[in-house]
């Protein structure tokens, strides 16, 4: 069994055939994504902003690793089941009228840095630490 493999199965959603594809798709390496934004960006869920004076447009990435970005939705769809805080977290996106696809892959964003987090700490997911800022902050 993978070193890392415990972290990534104790994230919400994540089980034996999503956890795998995961850390296949994210690898091993420990300096490969430096921040939780980077391994965001690799994962295909952070949008992406253009602004110009004073229009502002924000969209879905479309050219990401497809693997990946699916795996990473696998995994939201399964927590919003399973995990309180993040079916609290996709019923707060569709309460602003985000639809469905968008919902998920906000919350995929979400996931994919408390995953980053609990793998640069070397920690198991604890809900109470990786939800502590979402009362708090509004959802962007």
């Amino acid at each position: 069994q993978h070193p890392l493999a415990e972290i990534y199965l104790s994230q919400p959603g994540v089980g034996v055939t999503i956890g795998p594809r995961l850390l296949g798709e994210f690898g091993d390496l420990p300096d490969r994504y430096r921040s939780a934004k980077a391994r965001r960006n690799a994962a295909g869920t952070s949008p992406i902003t253009k602004q110009s004076g004073k229009s502002r447009v924000v969209h879905a990435r479309h050219f990401t690793n497809t693997w990946l970005l699916d795996a990473a939705i696998q995994q939201a769809g399964e927590a919003i089941r399973y995990d309180s805080h993040a079916r609290a977290f996709y019923n707060k996106q569709r309460k602003r009228d985000v639809k469905h696809n968008a919902a998920l892959r906000q919350l995929a964003n979400k996931l994919i840095g408390i995953l980053h987090g609990c793998l640069a700490r070397h920690e198991l997911y604890n809900p109470s630490i990786a939800w502590s800022q979402a009362q708090t902050q509004p959802a962007a």
